[in-house]
């Protein structure tokens, strides 16, 4: 895990004007997990990010990255009660604006984790809905390949497709639409899923997959439509 990087600015010197929003931007996309960013909408170009984001949010997200400790390097199965805050805060502001806030919240804690073997470009992350193309190989615990769509000879790599799906709506696993989510197009990640978000008690026989299977992917979000 990453050191706990020094804090860089007082609160006073947050919010005088020698501190400006970029800088802030800048030290957590530098310092904060991914997950972090993605929940306090701090993705992508700076500039972009610094038109949108008030500085009184940054303020709040450089103090709260220091109380939940979610630095770079901590991605792996965070706790999802953070994320559940940050959606009720969300829709509380969305009520204010006379918003009707359609959120859903679940409050159960993350049956996979996610170990990132290859960074994307983190800017782009698809939604629910959207159609992603994956490169995939899935493994029993004991190595047992039962599924892949990456070819080994060039012969069948010319011919090899990627696994296209709409995400989040329930077309693949539940493992799989939620860590998918949580890609940027280009990243490759190690998925172990609990049997829940898998293929449960009945398992999947024709993949010779047994009941109550813990399940490892290699997983490569190629592309979003």
């Amino acid at each position: 895990m990453a050191a706990e990087p020094a804090r860089q600015w007082s609160d006073e010197q947050l919010r005088g004007e020698e501190v400006a929003k970029k800088d802030i931007i800048q030290f957590l996309q530098e310092n904060a997990s991914e997950t972090f960013l993605g929940e306090h909408k701090l993705m992508g170009n700076i500039k972009n990010v610094a038109k949108t984001a008030k500085k009184e949010k940054l303020i709040t997200a450089y103090s709260q990255l220091y109380e939940t400790k979610r630095f770079k390097g901590t991605e792996c199965a965070e706790n999802v009660t953070q994320q559940f805050k940050e959606v009720k805060l969300e829709a509380a502001q969305d009520k204010v604006k006379g918003k009707k806030a359609e959120v859903t919240v679940n409050e159960e804690p993350p049956k996979y984790t996610k170990t990132m073997l290859q960074k994307g470009d983190k800017i782009n992350f698809p939604k629910k809905g959207d159609t992603v193309h994956c490169w995939y190989t899935g493994t029993l615990e004991d190595g047992t390949v039962f599924d892949s769509n990456v070819a080994s000879g060039s012969k069948k790599k010319k011919a090899a497709k990627p696994l296209s799906f709409k995400v989040g709506v329930g077309k693949v696993i539940r493992g799989w639409d939620e860590a998918l989510l949580t890609m940027s197009k280009g990243e490759k990640a190690r998925l172990h899923i609990e049997s829940d978000w898998g293929y449960g008690k009945k398992g999947h026989p024709e993949a010779k997959i047994p009941p109550n299977a813990k399940l490892i992917f290699e997983v490569e979000l190629a592309d979003i439509d």
